[in-house]
């Protein structure tokens, strides 16, 4: 498969994403529902903490994305719902740390919604991965 990234964001010297992400001859997809910040016994985790929420639904985007022999870095678009806008753009910085570390730079856009499935959830993520 062959990669070009299109049109890079930077954020405080990091790649925030890219504005679009070309593939040639990809030959799996990896088609990621949303994730959300779940503890070991399904009960949301870090009730509000934006940071930890970010962390823990990468943490839990990652695992999926293991289990389907993929990796982080091959994700090429995410999808970022958040309930409040202002705290998840003040605290962007976890999102790149994360996507920086794994070599990771989609395509990708942050929207803010009224609600998620639980009251409880700030952020809730989606994936395409592609190899």
């Amino acid at each position: 498969m062959e990669r070009t990234d299109i049109g890079p964001r930077h954020f405080g010297g990091k790649l925030g994403y890219h504005r679009a992400v070309l593939l040639t001859g990809p030959r799996r997809w990896l088609v990621v529902a949303g994730h959300e910040a779940r503890d070991a016994e399904g009960a949301i985790a870090h009730v509000g903490d934006i940071r930890g929420q970010f962390r823990l639904t990468f943490q839990r985007l990652d695992e999926t994305l293991r289990e389907a022999g993929f990796a982080l870095r091959d994700v090429v678009q995410l999808r970022l719902f958040t309930t409040d806008i202002a705290a998840a753009t003040a605290h962007y910085d976890v999102v790149t740390d994360i996507l920086e570390a794994s070599g990771c730079g989609p395509a990708s856009v942050m929207a803010e919604v009224a609600a998620l499935s639980d009251p409880r959830m700030l952020v809730e993520i989606e994936a395409l991965a592609a190899r």
